[in-house]
This record gives structure tokens, C-alpha cells and sequence, in this order.
């Protein structure tokens, strides 16, 4: 076993396998569009005939879904290999630090996705105690950003698995 590991188990062998990495990117998709269209959902029966209440989704519903997939973009841009890059900075001083503040901007975005979609359901909704069919504008909401972060976050862990099978071709 070596010695560089810090759990004491070690990584079972399924785990490096092309077909994982792109199971992960499947799943990570998949997410992604589950937690789009409970929102997509809500925003829809929200202008509906349907809907019983003067409540709708406006663009304070929005901004957290908006901050969320930047926040996702802003991650998954980020490449694994970027984070260590010092130790043989190939690009210019300082590229590790770099890489770790884009990287904390990412999630910050995302955190700040969730905790606004948190912060919509309970003063819009749960505040003044709107019956659950109109909560659903919320929950819908928060549903949302946290797939959508999860998404993220199985993408970057998926996209940046270590391999035998892959070639990096540098010109």
C-alpha cells in the first residue's frame, strides 16, 4: 500500500475505468436537467390558469438558477492538473493560485445559488404562509440549484478522473 494515501482503503480498480468517467458525465447530465425542469416546471405552472394564487415567478426566482449554472460553468472550467501546477508551471508564475481563487469563486457562486434559492422560498413563500401548491415555487427552486450543484460538482470529480487510457497530446 503507499505510504502517499490518506485513508487506509484502498481505490477500488472500477473506479479508473473510461466507462466510470463517462458514466459520471451521463449521471452529471442527467442532473442537471432533473433539477432544469423542476424549475422550468414551477416557472410554467406558475403563469398557468392552473395556479390558484396572484403568486408567480419572477426574476428574483431566477437569479439563483442564474448564479448557479455560472458558478457550474465557472468549475468545470477548471482543470485538476491546474490546481498543483507550480511544482512544474508550465504557464507562468502563480498558476496554482490562480486556478484555487477561480476555482473558490466557482463554488462561491454556486453556494450563493443555493443559499439565494433558500433565502426566495422563505420570505416569499413560507413567510407569508402561502398554501403548499404555491410553495412549490420555492422548493421547486431550491431543488433546482442543489442539483444543479451536485451536477457540477460529479462533473469536475468525473471529467478530471486519473487514468491509464488517457493521452494527454501537448504541441
Amino acid at each position: 500500500m503507499s505510504s502517499n494515501r490518506l485513508f487506509r482503503f484502498p481505490k477500488p480498480a472500477w473506479l479508473n475505468t473510461p466507462n466510470t468517467r463517462t458514466a459520471g458525465v451521463y449521471l452529471s447530465g442527467a442532473l442537471f436537467s432533473i433539477g432544469f425542469y423542476f424549475f422550468v416546471d414551477a416557472a410554467t405552472y406558475s403563469k398557468s390558469a392552473k395556479n390558484g394564487s396572484d403568486v408567480h415567478i419572477k426574476f428574483v426566482d431566477w437569479v439563483p438558477g442564474i448564479c448557479s449554472a455560472l458558478g457550474m460553468l465557472v468549475i468545470n472550467s477548471i482543470e485538476k492538473t491546474r490546481l498543483s501546477a507550480d511544482s512544474y508551471s508550465y504557464s507562468g508564475s502563480g498558476v496554482a493560485w490562480k486556478a484555487r481563487l477561480v476555482l473558490f469563486l466557482g463554488f462561491a457562486l454556486m453556494a450563493g445559488g443555493l443559499a439565494g434559492s433558500v433565502a426566495v422560498l422563505v420570505l416569499k413563500y413560507v413567510v407569508p404562509e402561502y398554501p403548499i401548491e404555491t410553495m412549490y415555487f420555492g422548493i421547486a427552486n431550491v431543488l433546482a440549484n442543489g442539483l444543479i450543484m451536485l451536477s457540477s460538482v460529479v462533473l469536475w470529480v468525473s471529467q478530471n478522473m486519473e487514468d491509464d487510457y488517457t493521452y494527454n497530446l501537448a504541441l
